[in-house]
């Protein structure tokens, strides 16, 4: 479309919109993860079913992210990621009111789905607009901008939904989704970028079915395997055929000419490294994130809330490091970076397995910042060295992979951590008869999270700075008037600021 045809939006900078609209849709899609699971108690009350079934309510949502991701690239490859990814914010803020009217357990599970649907799609399109925006130089600018709502949100949630279930109800840690996502939207409307459509190639069917299958049957069967047991036939029929589909996505998308998921983008040594440590690194840090709020609540007695207080310094502690990191990062490189960083944040949830309920709470807070200030080492340099190798036109691919690593990762480590509980078990019986809580239990899973986080940390040696170069350039470059007028190089155009290295 040329510039004449386009309409007339007010002028702001390509890089502000979309980082703004993106950072909204981020912030309220990963929180919702967080704050949902504070409601599940309240949500069974009203609906009049036990802890076990509700957790239907956080399944259905998992696996419904799980099938879309891989989608969302050649969406936006077909139809251009300003259409999908408004979209995408649209369909999640109206499942969101959708979800608050819900009269019943079936009819909830039904509009997360729904939810899962527009959350799927929403960060990988979202990450392709961002980095298309930010040139090669500009992105650690850009993982900055990331990393408030990685940080800030999953620990925001615990607080602010056992604020909202116990001053209102439940149906208000999906209300609050509705005016974030309506103003999104209408900035995004204003002044989101349009972006041309990349050549998207024929739609991969078969690597879309199989890519379905797979991850939501493996989806299913890792968030349901701790509590329904591994070795039930709910649980290894779906983990099976989950596998199996998986095997059978690989060897399908390795011979076609235009894969749903171009896994001949791991044959870039930089891309491949970063993915690996994103996945050990998530799994580390989401899963300690699961386990901490279930040791203060159930062994230590604490509420809802007031964990989410004991949770909340690791956002302070990202948020800290991020300035930090910033500006060491183009004179030192990732691979240093990330190494340190995994080590500091083996070193931090390792002493949270010392923690008992008697131990200071400042003692955990310091720790929880701790952790987020040495994962910020870690993250930030990930994302910003990712796509370093990885051409304009493959961004969008690129992206898709990068965002099914990071569902993979957490997924593995709650799944990990969530065995190692129930097989020590949480609850021990006194001389006297009378149960408590077992603390080995938590202590061991903190322990398997620094271990997963040490793992991270020995990867993060095989990144080369020196491929990821194009990223530590101190120079910013002058925006031209294209992104001055906030209309941004058109996708696919192929013209990038500084030329990419080949792997």
């Amino acid at each position: 479309m040329s510039a004449a045809a386009q309409p007339h939006r007010p002028r702001i900078s390509a890089k502000t919109a979309v980082a703004v609209v993106f950072v909204a849709a981020l912030f309220m899609s990963i929180m919702d993860t967080t704050i949902v699971n504070v409601a599940l108690p309240s949500i069974g009350d009203q609906f009049h079913v036990d802890a076990a079934s509700v957790g239907v309510v956080n399944v259905g949502y998992l696996v419904s992210l799980a099938v879309f991701v891989p989608l969302s690239g050649w969406l936006g490859d077909r139809f251009g990621t300003r259409r999908v990814f408004l979209a995408a914010l649209a369909l999640f803020t109206l499942a969101s009111l959708l979800c608050a009217t819900a009269t019943g357990l079936n009819q909830l599970s039904l509009y997360r789905v729904l939810q899962g649907v527009g959350g799927g799609m929403l960060n990988p399109v979202g990450m392709t607009m961002l980095y298309r925006a930010f040139p090669q130089q500009e992105r650690m600018r850009a993982s900055r901008v990331l990393m408030v709502p990685t940080a800030v949100a999953p620990a925001l949630g615990p607080v602010l939904g056992g604020w909202l279930v116990d001053a209102a109800s439940w149906h208000w840690v999906f209300i609050v989704n509705v005016p974030l996502g309506a103003v999104a939207m209408t900035f995004g409307l204003l002044f989101l970028p349009d972006f041309g459509a990349e050549r998207a190639g024929r739609f991969d069917t078969a690597g879309f079915l199989l890519a379905a299958v797979g991850f939501g049957a493996a989806t299913y069967a890792l968030a349901e395997g701790a509590d329904k047991g591994w070795g039930t036939a709910g649980i290894v029929v779906p983990a099976t055929v989950g596998i199996a589909a998986l095997v059978a996505l690989v060897v399908v998308e390795l011979r076609i000419d235009d894969p749903m998921l171009d896994l001949r983008l791991f044959k870039d040594r930089l891309f491949r490294a970063t993915n690996l440590v994103g996945v050990v690194a998530g799994a580390a840090f989401l899963g300690m994130l699961f386990v901490f709020p279930l040791f203060y609540q159930n062994a230590a007695g604490a509420t809802a809330f007031r964990t989410g207080l004991n949770t909340f310094p690791e956002a302070l502690g990202v948020m800290l490091a991020s300035q930090l990191v910033g500006r060491i990062y183009p004179r030192i490189g990732p691979r240093r970076l990330m190494t340190a960083g995994g080590v500091a944040v083996s070193v931090a949830i390792g002493l949270m397995s010392l923690l008992t309920p008697e131990s200071s709470v400042w003692a955990a807070r310091g720790l929880m910042f701790a952790t987020g200030f040495s994962m910020a080492h870690l993250f930030m340099p990930t994302q910003t060295a990712a796509f370093a190798t990885v051409s304009p036109a493959a961004t969008g691919r690129a992206s898709t992979l990068f965002n099914t690593q990071s569902r993979l990762g957490p997924a593995l480590g709650v799944a990990l951590l969530s065995t190692v509980l129930g097989a020590i078990g949480t609850v021990t019986t006194g001389p006297d008869g009378t149960p408590s809580a077992n603390l080995a239990a938590y202590h061991a899973a903190f322990r398997v999270a620094a271990g997963l986080a040490l793992a991270a940390a020995v990867l993060s040696l095989f990144v080369s700075d020196r491929d990821a170069a194009p990223t530590m350039a101190r120079e910013t470059p002058v925006e031209g008037p294209a992104e001055r007028s906030g209309e941004g190089p058109a996708e696919g155009s192929g013209k990038v600021p500084v030329q990419s290295l080949d792997s």
